[in-house]
């Protein structure tokens, strides 16, 4: 909440602006709104609130979930059937009885499909003429189908882990960029006496909104890899509106292609694309194809007002050490190499012609597979049509799980949980702007600090009206001291392995003269 009365740009925390695009229910957050709204006349005969009669983000009048968790917008089974997987969550059930996660919904229209095919061609060989084929095609096939599928699964994985590691970068990156924003930027020194004050929370507000741009530039990526260029998602409306990007402009002008964009799918066409039907998937793309107003690059544009604020930082003398300035533009860097990698990753597929040869090599072999198994089979004819089914289970889902983890920034339950990533630096930017920067006197000179611990519980007091002497001697009988204790504890083990030995050796010459 700004000191001026109005309602300011939320946290990291805080969700998205009620009736913003895309706030299609009523949330506890519009409360806030409507608090708002409910317009007093003050002493001066006009309109207006005073800013106590506002209520805060944080106040307990209030519920203000976190923007981040998918579970503000989607119901519990929903989270099961789509994705990401939620890795906090655990599950009793053994793992090969798991389904969230699973490729198996994917697999049931095709399994059918096999198993019909299957049928089919066994009823033929009984019913009307012997088809089967010798086994050397078999072997022959399963080879080259191997080798593919070999081949489709780590191309596929090891985009899923650059991916991983774009991310893992990027939490690096903003935790780096966050504590120079926060512990090493100085205050605002030139300033007269009366108006310390305002300046000291102009520079408290000032860092918190540097912290926001580095968690809007994370929710940012994240909307960008899912081609959902605008802005009007619950987790990023409040972290860019105060922003002039052209994402904004594109969702405050083009409002209708906003709205779309935010409309959920019909029951059969969810159903469809749970399943794997390729004539029910969307175009990824249809938001970014379909805008009426230029969209821009949300992230690189958010990186261009960090770099400005930093500029800002080293010019005025308020990043003084070159260290530090050196280490907020590196990671500056660091983040457009994020979202170039990111980029790369996405929009490098393996080349089509593979995918394509791939797939048809291996419903080729799957389709022939009948043929084969009925000249092996002996009089169990029948047992080729679930034969038939299991081994196009196993063939089938090494080629439909790497199709799914090809892409590791979408939507699908196995891929890569962007949520989470996003909450993690939003909390941790809030971790780091807890508390003022610390001085090494207020948690070095405490008596809770056991500083010759585990010798001594002694705190720094103690030792402090101690000899430097005496000092240097105990640190030196410290090192002695932990040896000693780590061989004790070495000889205690292999005490009870001994007398565990002895035990089991007595036992079997007890039973020997029994």
């Amino acid at each position: 909440m700004a000191e001026d009365g109005h309602v300011a740009a939320a946290g990291p925390g805080a969700p998205g602006a009620p009736g913003a695009p895309g706030a299609g229910h009523h949330n506890p957050t519009d409360n806030l709104v409507i608090n708002t709204q409910n317009i007093k006349t003050n002493d001066n005969g006009r309109n207006g609130l005073t800013t106590d009669e506002i209520a805060s983000l944080t106040s307990p009048r209030l519920f203000t979930p976190n923007p981040f968790s998918r579970k503000n917008t989607t119901l519990d089974i929903d989270d099961y059937f789509t994705g990401p997987r939620d890795i906090q969550k655990h599950s009793k059930w053994p793992i090969f009885l798991q389904m969230h996660g699973s490729i198996l919904p994917k697999l049931i229209l095709p399994l059918l499909a096999v198993g019909a095919w299957a049928s089919w061609i066994t009823c033929i060989h009984v019913l009307v003429t012997p088809i089967s084929i010798g086994s050397v095609l078999l072997t022959v096939l399963g080879f080259v189908v191997g080798l593919g599928l070999s081949f489709r699964s780590s191309t596929a994985y090891e985009r899923y882990a650059e991916g991983r590691r774009y991310w893992a970068q990027l939490i690096l990156a903003s935790q780096n960029l966050g504590r120079v924003f926060w512990l090493h930027t100085a205050e605002r020194s030139d300033i007269p006496d009366n108006q310390k004050e305002e300046y000291g929370k102009k520079d408290v507000l000032e860092r918190l909104t540097a912290l926001n741009l580095i968690v809007a530039f994370s929710v940012a990526l994240k909307h960008r890899l899912r081609f959902e260029p605008y802005t009007c998602y619950e987790d990023i409306s409040s972290l860019v509106s105060h922003l002039g990007t052209f994402a904004q402009a594109a969702t405050d002008e083009d409002h209708d292609n906003a709205q779309r964009a935010l409309r959920r799918h019909g029951f059969f066409k969810s159903v469809g694309e749970y399943l794997g039907v390729s004539f029910a998937e969307s175009n990824p793309r249809k938001a970014v194809k379909k805008a009426g107003r230029p969209l821009g690059n949300l992230p690189l544009e958010i990186l261009s007002y960090l770099a400005s604020y930093t500029d800002e930082l080293a010019l005025s003398g308020r990043l003084p050490i070159p260290m530090q300035q050196t280490n907020a533009y590196n990671n500056i860097s660091a983040l457009n190499d994020v979202l170039v990698g990111t980029e790369r990753v996405l929009t490098t597929p393996l080349p089509i012609a593979y995918s394509i040869a791939i797939a048809q090599i291996t419903w080729v072999y799957i389709l022939v597979l009948p043929f084969q198994l009925l000249g092996t089979v002996g009089e169990q004819t029948w047992i080729t049509i679930p034969a038939t089914v299991v081994a196009a289970y196993i063939i089938l889902g090494i080629l439909f799980i790497g199709r799914e983890i090809e892409n590791p920034f979408g939507q699908d339950v196995n891929d890569l949980p962007l949520e989470a990533y996003c909450a993690q630096i939003a909390a941790e930017m809030d971790v780091i702007a807890s508390r003022r920067k610390p001085k090494s006197s207020e948690w070095m000179e405490s008596m809770q600090n056991r500083v010759l611990w585990p010798l001594s519980s002694s705190g720094w007091p103690v030792w402090m009206s101690r000899d430097e002497n005496k000092i240097r001697e105990a640190v030196v009988h410290k090192v002695e001291a932990t040896f000693l204790s780590q061989k004790g504890k070495e000889a205690i083990l292999n005490g009870q392995s001994a007398s565990e030995k002895s035990g089991h050796s007595h036992d079997k010459t007890s039973m020997s003269d029994v």
